[in-house]
């Protein structure tokens, strides 16, 4: 429980003889740990693009980045990053505008929008981040398909023994479910860090419209 609801039952249970906060003073606490919330959800979103990136960095020499480099697939790969990572800069920049608006915001209606862009704003995140793991992973998949040797000699295999079909179906199914258990563990990672922030940010709000009603 937050600090705000037990001043709401300190008031029912002792009445008068405690000095009630004032508006402004409650909008002042909501307000600060509103602030708080969203610079947290900055701090978090680069910290989850650092962890990433120093991620991509230890795997670049291992077996299957050395069959991408082989590939000659840089005129797909390298658009497809810079787009990644613009993107994500775009993000970052909004997590940080948001911050800076809600820090200095003046109202209580005001604060209950930027709480909403806030909110909207971390669903967009999230789901820019799953579709892109799944683009990626099926533009990786195509790729190796057509250029990788290993895989060229298993097709060269199975269409000698007439199951080509089977070897792409499989192949695509154990792509899928890997990708269904990727996209689990980040939901599961988005819930803990991002809903749990949204959550608390969704209280304020909730107070805010108690407050300005």
């Amino acid at each position: 429980m937050d600090g705000l609801e037990l001043l709401k039952k300190d008031w029912k249970k002792q009445g008068d003889r405690l000095p009630r906060l004032t508006y402004d003073e409650i909008y002042k606490m909501i307000l600060k740990r509103s602030s708080s919330i969203v610079k947290w959800i900055f701090i978090i979103s680069l910290l989850e693009f650092a962890f990433w990136t120093l991620i991509s960095f230890l795997m670049k020499d291992t077996e299957a980045m050395t069959r991408f480099d082989t590939a000659d697939a840089n005129h797909i790969l390298i658009p497809m990053s810079i787009l990644g990572y613009m993107i994500l800069a775009y993000f970052f920049y909004l997590f940080f505008r948001n911050y800076r608006t809600i820090s200095v915001t003046d109202n209580a209606k005001k604060l209950m929008e930027n709480i909403l862009r806030t909110r909207r704003t971390v669903k967009q995140y999230v789901a820019f981040n799953l579709i892109y793991l799944f683009i990626s992973t099926f533009v990786a998949l195509g790729i190796l398909m057509q250029s990788d040797t290993e895989f060229s000699s298993m097709l060269e295999k199975a269409a000698a023994d007439g199951e080509v079909f089977k070897v792409y179906a499989v192949t695509i199914l154990v792509t899928l479910f890997a990708l269904a258990v990727a996209i689990g563990l980040i939901l599961a990672f988005y819930y803990l860090i991002y809903g749990l922030l949204l959550k608390r940010l969704n209280l304020n709000y909730r107070e805010l419209k108690k407050l300005d009603t």
